[in-house]
């Protein structure tokens, strides 16, 4: 990396450092080149979103052997798939040989097979034969799939592309215990959709943990259920932060769901941020949670999907709470698409936080991106100053 850019990013880390340590009381929000600068966006690729715990999907989705889908964390393409021994195993998708990609989106199969040279490969990733090549020292020892770190957590399917990563689930006891009552672990998949919205990652993160808008942005959507002015701020930690959206007194039930849900459970939405990527909303009787793929400074791939408990919804009432979603979605990603448009403004503004009911959850955030960040000793500033 250039020295100019060193030098650059090594401000922007002053900045982040500054905000992150403001009391909550004076929480303001991150200036606009974080979101539009894409040497930074670099940068945190490298520095932490690479080697965290990144979200993919339900591990429903791929119930019986040889079910599989795939999907792309940065660089790498990646084959989700259950194995004979009813593992999930998160595998390499590219052919060894000649890295052409040995399957597309959802299926189910005996065993992977290449398309261009016809390599085969077993549902662990196991090479199974590579036709004409016995003699060129091929096996299934040098030329197997390569594997990712792989977590299942409740219900949910995590990758590391960090070999020497910490395992996730220990630190995640806080979380487990505030859905715990939701049983989500028991939920069954409805429906999953990928897309791709023309804002940065931190754009979406913040947008979806925040409950200042719901009532402006989505007045017919979500305002009924959610609006803002009942929202408040719940528990957080490292590697996590949340809010409540509570439905008011008026408000239709949204279903009964666990038999252990509390009356106060089931009369409200619990938002939470798995740092630093997945976004969710548990209710009663539906989850949906937001897998965040960051493809560049001002891109990312959006891959989420819809649960539910049980039997309780009819078929129609499902479809009915997926076009909800659909445009709740649509009126977030017209929001932040423009907005993205706007923040490389050298004006882009850096103003005040709402209270913490509203966005202290953003706050967490920024104290999340201000403990990645290297301290001021970092060989970084080291390099920079020289």
């Amino acid at each position: 990396m250039a020295v100019e850019n060193l030098a650059k990013i090594n401000a922007m880390n002053d900045t982040l450092r500054e905000i992150a340590a403001l009391p909550e009381h004076e929480a303001q929000c991150l200036p606009g080149r974080f979101y539009t600068d894409p040497d930074y966006f670099r940068y945190e690729v490298e520095t932490f979103l690479s080697r965290e715990w990144h979200a993919l999907g339900r591990a429903d989705e791929i119930p019986k052997p040889g079910d599989y889908f795939v999907t792309q964390l940065f660089d790498e393409p990646l084959l989700v798939v259950r194995g004979d021994d009813e593992e999930v195993r998160i595998l390499s998708n590219l052919c060894r040989h000649r890295g052409m990609p040995l399957v597309e989106g959802v299926g189910s199969t005996r065993r992977f097979v290449c398309a261009y040279h016809a390599w085969t490969y077993g549902r662990n990733g196991q090479l199974i034969n590579a036709p004409r090549m016995r003699d060129k020292g091929v096996t299934e020892k040098n030329c197997s799939l390569p594997t990712f770190r792989c977590e299942i957590w409740n219900g949910f399917i995590y990758v590391n592309l960090d070999d020497d990563a910490a395992p996730l689930a220990p630190r995640l006891g806080q979380l487990e215990n505030m859905l715990g009552n939701y049983d989500p672990s028991r939920m069954r998949i409805v429906r999953s959709f990928e897309e791709d919205w023309h804002t940065n990652w931190k754009c979406l993160v913040e947008n979806f943990m925040e409950a200042y808008h719901l009532s402006v942005v989505h007045p017919e959507t979500l305002h009924p259920y959610t609006p803002t002015g009942l929202s408040r701020k719940s528990m957080s930690d490292d590697s996590f932060t949340s809010y409540c959206a509570n439905y008011p007194e008026t408000a239709a039930s949204r279903g009964a769901g666990a038999p252990g849900l509390t009356d106060d459970e089931r009369k409200r939405s619990t938002l939470f941020n798995l740092f630093p990527t997945q976004i969710a909303s548990q209710a009663a009787t539906l989850l949906v949670s937001f897998s965040i793929k960051p493809l560049a400074v001002d891109r990312i791939r959006v891959r989420w999907t819809m649960s539910t408990y049980g039997d309780e919804l009819t078929q129609d009432e499902l479809e009915e709470r997926i076009a909800l979603w659909h445009e709740v979605n649509r009126e977030d990603r017209e929001k932040l698409e423009k907005t993205q448009r706007a923040l490389a403004s050298r004006h882009a503004p850096s103003g005040q936080l709402a209270p913490r009911d509203y966005e202290g959850t953003i706050w967490d955030f920024y104290r999340y991106l201000g403990r990645q960040i290297p301290s001021v000793e970092s060989p970084l500033r080291a390099v920079s100053g020289g």
